[in-house]
């Protein structure tokens, strides 16, 4: 069972404790988890920050591997032998508690900043990095804001990349407050064929349970507004509630758009007419959002 990782001057080490049998230099391994086979090129024990160099080690013995390739809790099994489909239970890992939005201090040591907290998640499986992409930001997570200290601490004085560490950015929503009737054209006029598309309907906020999605109902009745052009008002509305709203430009969410009619033209009229037109409707319901 691998229990722990580290980087040191001798490369990557993974201690183990072996529960059966002998390993022995160059034995060839079965990783349980990953159905990866993997060789022990090296094999030993560490005496305070010394290496010692072992032919064989057995049940009961902790012992250093360099070069193996794997992560904390991992069962290594003896290729082709009877143990080959066991696995030991995992190591439990508990839930991070604090998270904390993490960025070098100067850009231009990106690099290393990116190989310290790749070498420190690998090593402590309670020590997670995560990266938002609403805000942008690195998020590390951990066992309290002194354990993500320590690892800011580390990154300075191991890689030279001194980093800040600060609250997460607030991922803010907009929604709508009220019902509210939308009625919007879309005209476009340049020379040759034009752009013409009219939606009209409502706009309303959804129950506070369904606060997160956002639905579109189709309610045309004839031909006004062709079924055809009913897929591009629909990505038109889902594009715009994507993109941020009127306020802040956060997301809006808990809303239903409800097509009720519209206009067509024979010949401007087209799905990116219409898309557009869905945009424009959303944004002409802006004073009610929050």
């Amino acid at each position: 069972l691998a229990f722990k990782l580290e980087a040191s001057r001798y490369g990557q080490l993974t201690y183990t404790r072996v529960y059966q049998g002998c390993l022995r230099r160059g034995d060839s391994l079965k990783n349980t988890r990953t159905g990866r086979r993997l060789r022990v090129p090296r094999l030993g024990r560490m005496n305070v920050d010394k290496f010692e160099d072992l032919e064989a080690v057995y049940a009961g013995d902790i012992a250093a591997l360099f070069g193996v390739e794997c992560s904390s809790g991992d069962t290594l099994v003896a290729v082709n032998s009877p143990m080959e489909k066991c696995s030991m239970e995992s190591m439990f890992i508990p839930e991070s508690v604090v998270s904390m939005s993490i960025t070098p201090v100067d850009k231009h040591n990106i690099d290393a900043f990116s190989k310290g907290l790749a070498r420190f998640t690998k090593e402590d499986p309670t020590f997670r990095l995560k990266h938002d992409v609403e805000s942008g930001q690195a998020l590390v997570s951990g066992m309290g804001e002194l354990h993500l200290e320590i690892y800011a601490q580390r990154l300075a004085r191991e890689y030279n990349a001194p980093c800040i560490l600060g609250k997460p950015k607030v991922a803010f929503r907009e929604t709508l407050l009220e019902p509210v009737e939308f009625d919007y054209l879309h005209k476009k006029q340049s020379g040759g064929a034009g752009q013409f598309g009219r939606v009209t309907g409502i706009l309303e906020p959804l129950p506070a349970e369904m606060n997160t999605q956002v639905l579109f109902s189709d309610e045309t009745v004839g031909t006004n507004i062709p079924k055809n052009y009913v897929p591009a008002i629909e990505t038109g509305f889902r594009n715009i509630c994507e993109k941020g709203g009127c306020l802040c430009g956060a997301k809006v969410v808990g809303v239903r758009f409800r097509l009720q009619d519209g206009a067509h033209h024979s010949v401007d009229s087209s799905d990116w007419a219409f898309q557009l037109a869905a945009e424009g409707a959303v944004k002409q319901g802006e004073r009610p959002f929050i």
